[in-house]
């Protein structure tokens, strides 16, 4: 602590400590405030809640499978159809619900040009997934 001392020696060099005392005071005040009002924030209401049991409910969509061998011939799931009748089927499965995926799975002789046809067709009739199957066990030319 900063006194003057008794002894003769007059040194009126400033001094350099700091008294902690008040600050020591105030925090221990605000210690006090803050356990006195800690306990007053955390009050709850009690409510009976309650008991449902739930599972999710997940709707998978179908796929649909649609072939193009190397002649430019469709197979929908499996069957032969004719290219006027896809359109139909296209326009049919674009209104279920959940929307089907389409999978397209293209002979790789089959001109680009019939698979870009295939797909706009598909996404003029209003399918939105479109996805194609390829068979990675057979390497690229």
């Amino acid at each position: 602590m900063a006194f003057g001392s008794l002894e003769g020696e007059e040194d009126n060099a400033p001094l350099a400590e700091i008294n902690m005392v008040p600050l020591i005071d105030v925090m221990l005040v605000l210690l006090v405030i803050f356990i006195v009002t800690a306990p007053m924030l955390t009050h709850a209401v009690k409510v009976d809640l309650p008991k449902a049991s739930s599972s999710l409910n997940v709707s998978k969509p179908d796929s649909v499978q649609l072939a193009i061998d190397g002649e430019s011939r469709l197979y929908w799931n499996g069957a032969a159809i004719e290219a006027d009748a896809l359109k139909l089927r296209l326009h049919d499965a674009a209104a279920l619900q959940p929307q089907p995926e389409l999978h397209i799975r293209a002979d790789r002789s089959t001109p680009y040009e019939k698979v870009a046809q295939v797909m706009s067709l598909a996404a003029s009739e209003g399918l939105g997934k479109i996805g194609f199957i390829t068979d990675p066990s057979t390497p690229a030319p």
